[in-house]
């Protein structure tokens, strides 16, 4: 049989979900997904931002983008969100776990809740929604198209970091090793598993770490990205190309990986 390549790369009628939608990463990769025919939700803690961000991109991509806030630091926020997802579907084709936080203190005075906080969000929230969600995802899996699981992890996963972000690096770790045991129990079901563990892109997280205090317009990314091997940041078609890949028919044979989407700064230093 001759392959059909001619949408290799398509993920066009899909429905996905997108867990802290509203900024950085996770807008840029639900950017990505309108722009290519999906039909997006997005979630985040704040209701007015995540509104907001989705009547934006639904504006400016021409397609649906939907909101639905929920704080996913806790399973009863994990299993609200769930529900109203299965209030209006009956199938989702892409779960992208990005919702995440972090924490910085000294070595000496981190404390329990930033510790408890980072683990809760960035491990356990992604375990129980994809959980919660297992019978849209089942709904949609099939072996010619899989339903599809991106968890969205940090190159503070692989590497060890200059900030003293100790619980974040950590929950990465976690996440990357997490997603190979889902992995390896839902593949037989056609629920295909991954993560991508970014490096640097001009986010709400990084420009606290590195001094611009939450800033992302007019600072100076360009410093920042001048660091990585290949002397620049990344951008919203970076990490959106890496997911649509991993959730079009050409990733569709990928299964339990970690891909790095990071300028080369773990695999080249």
């Amino acid at each position: 049989m001759t392959p059909d390549f001619s949408r290799l790369f398509s993920i066009d009628g899909k429905c996905a979900l997108v867990t802290g939608g509203s900024r950085g990463i996770g807008e840029m990769i639900a950017a990505g997904f309108l722009a290519s025919g999906c039909r997006v939700y997005i979630s985040s803690r704040k209701a007015g931002v995540c509104d907001a961000t989705a009547a934006r991109l639904s504006e400016q991509y021409q397609g649906e983008c939907l909101s639905i806030p929920g704080d996913l630091s806790s399973v009863a926020g994990v299993e609200a969100l769930a529900g109203q997802l299965a209030e209006r579907e009956q199938r989702l084709d892409i779960l992208v776990n990005n919702a995440g936080v972090a924490w910085g203190a000294p070595l000496d005075e981190f404390p329990e809740k930033g510790w408890d906080k980072v683990m809760d969000t960035n491990v356990k929230a992604v375990f129980f929604l994809t959980q919660k969600l297992l019978p849209l995802l089942r709904a949609s899996a099939c072996a010619e198209d899989p339903a599809r699981v991106v968890n969205i992890g940090s190159v503070d996963g692989l590497k060890s970091s200059t900030f003293d972000a100790f619980s974040y690096g950590a929950s990465k770790a976690a996440l990357h090793h997490l997603t190979r045991f889902l992995a390896a129990h839902l593949a037989s079901e056609n629920i295909v598993c991954n993560s991508i563990a970014p490096g640097p892109f001009p986010t709400w997280m990084l420009s606290t770490g590195v001094g611009f205090g939450g800033e992302t317009e007019g600072v100076d990314w360009a410093g920042v990205g001048a660091n990585s091997p290949l002397g620049r940041m990344g951008g919203a078609e970076d990490i959106a190309g890496l997911a649509i890949f991993l959730c079009s028919r050409a990733g569709a044979f990928v299964v339990g990986e970690t891909i790095c989407c990071d300028g080369g700064s773990v695999n080249t230093r």
